[in-house]
């Protein structure tokens, strides 16, 4: 597989994870809103890498598969990881970490840099997280949609 392949692979698999998520979060947010984007986030990554390890099956069989499947799921997760990030510029996400710190600790006495520091902590915990579903269920997505598409093998006709 060539580099452009793995680009058009992540690229492909980034717009269909995005379309994915947004009606599954639409979805999921109103009947569970605490896991329900967890929920919208694994079955997004899982179904959109499955179509997209269909798609490019044939690709993915011209070499060896894990390899493949391993670069296009290593550069979708740096990808991923940018997409989490950015999630974190809501000016409402510290409001909602503030909130659940609180229900967590609610007799201590929270300074400014103990803020700080905690939601620097569960950012760091989200994204990991994060990280490791995109590779995880990113690799076996694009596995078994590779293994349900067999590449058409050329009849050995002599000349």
């Amino acid at each position: 597989m060539k580099f452009g392949d793995v680009i058009t692979a992540v690229a492909s698999l980034s717009a269909a994870y995005i379309l994915l998520s947004f009606v599954l979060s639409a979805v999921m947010i109103p009947l569970n809103s605490y896991w329900g984007v967890d929920i919208a986030t694994i079955v997004s990554i899982l179904v959109s890498s499955l179509i997209i390890g269909y798609v490019f099956a044939v690709k993915i069989h011209e070499e060896s598969r894990r390899g493949a499947i391993s670069r296009i799921v290593v550069l979708f997760t740096l990808v991923f990881t940018f997409f989490t990030m950015a999630l974190f510029a809501n000016p409402y996400t510290g409001v909602s970490m503030q909130e659940v710190l609180e229900s967590m600790f609610p007799t201590s006495g929270w300074t400014t840099m103990d803020w700080v520091s905690y939601s620097q902590l569960v950012l760091v915990m989200i994204v990991a997280l994060n990280v490791v579903f995109a590779f995880v269920f990113g690799f076996i997505g694009l596995y078994a949609g590779s293994v349900l598409r067999k590449p058409k093998r050329a009849e050995n006709s002599q000349t």
